[in-house]
């Protein structure tokens, strides 16, 4: 579904990625783990396109995204859930979520997947009229993932959902991305909690300092001693 081969990304003398690749298959799970600064969200924000790669390929469905704008590339199903979550302030929450679905024509899904959303989430319908910049951390990230929904995603990026939220919260996002992906969309997550990460990973890369340093099964990650000592706090 995703091929990113041998991908290159300068911002001006620093060499963020150098020589990345990795393989994102129809129905996985694939996790990306790595520290800060290790170029985990340059590498999302190539794939959509905000970035552009000096050398290397980006294939998705058997075509390039380089020449595909990056704000058509949720019709073509590929949609990101950016670091921070982005909300629009000065919206309401129903109007951040009417913004996931804006490249659809369909007013009947667009009202079915809305009605999903609140049924999933009683706290945004609660709220579909409030600014949405007034809602909590959690709710906010709640809000992010449901707009990326409202544009159906095939594949779904999630750059670092469970940051800044209390670890009841971090459950709740884990449980989402779970159901989200039993629903039949394919998801690239990067994220920092190595450990929940890995949990739900068919597949799982580690980045550090802008290349590939281990790849395998999010169970073989998991038991990894280099990922053990280094992000799972083990010894």
């Amino acid at each position: 579904m995703l091929k990113v081969n041998d991908l290159n990304v300068h911002y001006g003398v620093i060499h963020a990625l150098k020589g990345v690749s990795l393989e994102v298959n129809e129905g996985e799970i694939v996790t990306l783990i790595g520290s800060n600064g290790a170029g985990k969200s340059t590498l999302l924000r190539s794939i959509s396109n905000l970035l552009t790669s000096s050398s290397g390929s980006i294939i998705y469905l058997d075509r390039s995204t380089k020449d595909v704008p990056s704000q058509s590339l949720p019709a073509l199903g590929l949609v990101q859930v950016p670091e921070g979550r982005k909300i629009f302030s000065g919206l309401s929450v129903k109007e951040n979520l009417l913004m996931g679905a804006y490249l659809r024509k369909d007013k009947e899904g667009i009202k079915t997947d809305l009605e999903k959303v609140y049924a999933r989430f009683p706290i945004l319908k609660k709220r579909m009229h409030q600014d949405a910049s007034t809602l909590s951390g959690g709710e906010q990230q709640m809000l992010a993932m449901s707009r990326a929904l409202m544009a159906r995603p095939k594949l779904l990026l999630l750059d670092e959902p469970s940051m800044g939220l209390a670890p009841l919260l971090v459950k709740e996002i884990f449980k989402l991305i779970k159901e989200i992906h039993e629903q039949g969309t394919t998801i690239l997550l990067v994220e920092q909690n190595a450990n929940q990460a890995l949990k739900i990973a068919d597949k799982a890369y580690v980045l550090e300092t802008g290349k590939i340093v281990l790849s395998g099964s999010g169970a073989e990650l998991l038991a990894s001693e280099d990922v053990q000592r280094i992000y799972l706090g083990g010894h």
